[in-house]
């Protein structure tokens, strides 16, 4: 039972397990050699609880957010946790982000703590007072004497923020409430069909919305072991992990599934406990999904969501596999699509609009972090407006017809063009930028940027050039993978560049 005046998502994924299969394995982290790490229900809960009393002790206001950079880890998990459980705000962000990006986000956030692993900076200047802590601290911590059990808070006090990029070009924290992890219930039946039985092996990074739910979250809600990966980003080790960790979900992007099929490691054999595949983060092709069901004949089920709702629209196995679309609403979401120039009935069968998700979605973020204009510009009366664009067909599936921002969906990652061209544009030999994304083929995506070079100096200009220019600002995977030298940018009649015709002609 949801009780609103008594919840803790750590308490919620965790003491049960604890309480009822102490021994079993609730993380298993793999790198390339074989299994890195592994903590049982029973260890997790009781480290959690201890960090929960070292943090506790750090006498920090409620609700004061705490920094992780710390990679794929036993120890991220470990401090998410502990953050909620002692009534704080986890602020999750890549290892991949430069020392510049990830003092923006302290200093954004007001970061009052900051874990940090080894190897991976902050860039100054910090937010006054903020405290580095590393991997010394947490195993103090865990050697400690006092424990402290989950608080419990109101569903709707904050847990969780989340870095995405916004059109403005600026990440933007989306915060989220304990209840969100209430509101991942409909995902069961919808899409992933976890049971306490299933061992769920994730390809992505902790930070991500995506990982922390279903690589994390929503195994531990459903008495399920969690299998993450922290060795080389080898495309061709996948096979191989499915196979070492007997996993019987795996979740990815799609290009991580391009990626198996073209490396030739796909196997029966390796496959030989596994159920299905979920994907998210961008469009499935229907020949990808072809391929896959060829050579792996198991299903694979598409989830469409982002930062500020998780995955509300989906094929699983309650919800038959449509070719070309992402499915339909999850049980019990109130989802339309709304007319595009205003008004909150919604269009007709096969009529494009955007997506809506009404305000009594428990999973639904309570607002972007010190950005009230943006939270205010998201509303629509009772409905949270996804930029993302869809028709429905007369069966209620949703057909996906890209964003009404400008926001790049790339390997999975949302990229803002404002952020990228924001660097590329202070490069010396630089007039004038554009950055858009191109389809390679069915399934892939990249980012490919069209520069007006400054007089005369076309000849300073190549893709590994720019790319080093950009690396001291940009995390990797905003880098543009393709330069195109053009003799001006397309624009409107009222100067603004038009994204959708870069490449045209």
């Amino acid at each position: 039972m949801f009780d609103t005046e008594r919840f803790n998502l750590t308490e919620y994924c965790l003491a049960w397990n604890a309480e009822r299969q102490p021994d079993k394995a609730a993380l298993i982290l793999l790198d390339d050699t074989g299994i890195r790490g592994e903590i049982s229900f029973g260890q997790m809960y009781d480290q959690v609880r201890r960090v929960t009393a070292a943090l506790h002790a750090l006498d920090l206001a409620p609700g004061s957010r705490i920094m992780i950079r710390m990679g794929n880890r036993l120890e991220f998990a470990l401090v998410y946790f502990a953050v909620a459980a002692a009534g704080l705000i986890a602020v999750p962000t890549s290892a991949q982000l430069t020392p510049a990006e990830a003092g923006f986000i302290a200093r954004d956030c007001g970061a009052a703590v900051a874990f940090v692993a080894d190897g991976l900076e902050i860039a100054p200047p910090h937010p006054g007072g903020m405290r580095l802590l590393g991997l010394d601290w947490l195993e103090a911590a865990i050697r400690g004497r006092r424990d402290m059990a989950p608080m419990h808070l109101p569903a709707h006090d904050p847990a969780l923020m989340i870095y995405t990029s916004g059109t403005s070009g600026r990440p933007k924290g989306v915060l989220h409430a304990h209840r969100a992890v209430w509101g991942r219930r409909p995902m069961g039946p919808g899409w992933h069909g976890m049971g306490p039985e299933d061992r769920v092996l994730h390809a992505g990074q902790l930070n991500w919305t995506y990982t922390l739910g279903v690589g994390l979250m929503d195994p531990w809600a459903h008495g399920a072991t969690a299998v993450l990966y922290a060795g080389p980003r080898d495309p061709s080790v996948w096979p191989l992990l499915i196979e070492r960790a007997e996993a019987t979900i795996f979740a990815a992007v799609p290009s991580v599934y391009r990626q198996m099929l073209k490396y030739g490691t796909l196997t029966p054999e390796r496959l030989r406990t596994l159920r299905h595949g979920l994907t998210a983060g961008e469009a499935l092709p229907p020949p990808l999904t072809h391929r896959w069901f060829d050579a792996a004949s198991l299903p694979l089920y598409e989830a469409l969501g982002m930062s500020e709702v998780s995955t509300y629209i989906s094929s699983g196995p309650e919800t038959p596999l449509r070719l070309g679309s992402p499915g339909r609403p999850q049980p019990g979401r109130r989802i339309q699509v709304l007319p595009l120039d205003g008004g909150t009935d919604p269009v007709g069968p096969d009529e494009v609009g955007v997506i809506a998700v009404h305000r009594d979605e428990p999973g639904l973020m309570i607002s972007y972090w010190n950005r009230p204009e943006d939270t205010a510009a998201a509303w629509r009366g009772d409905w949270f407006l996804t930029g993302d664009l869809a028709r429905v067909d007369s069966d209620g599936y949703y057909w996906y017809d890209g964003r009404s921002d400008e926001v790049m969906t790339v390997l999975g990652y949302r990229v803002s063009p404002i952020e990228v061209e924001a660097a590329l544009s202070a490069h010396p030999a630089i007039a004038e930028v554009a950055v858009g994304p191109r389809k390679v083929d069915d399934a892939l995506t990249i980012i490919a940027a069209y520069v007006v070079p400054k007089p005369g100096r076309a000849g300073e200009l190549d893709l590994d050039g720019v790319n080093a220019w950009v690396g001291k600002h940009l995390a990797r995977y905003k880098w543009p993978r393709d330069l195109v030298l053009v003799d001006s940018l397309p624009r409107g009649v009222n100067g603004k560049i038009l994204r959708r015709a870069l490449g045209a002609g």
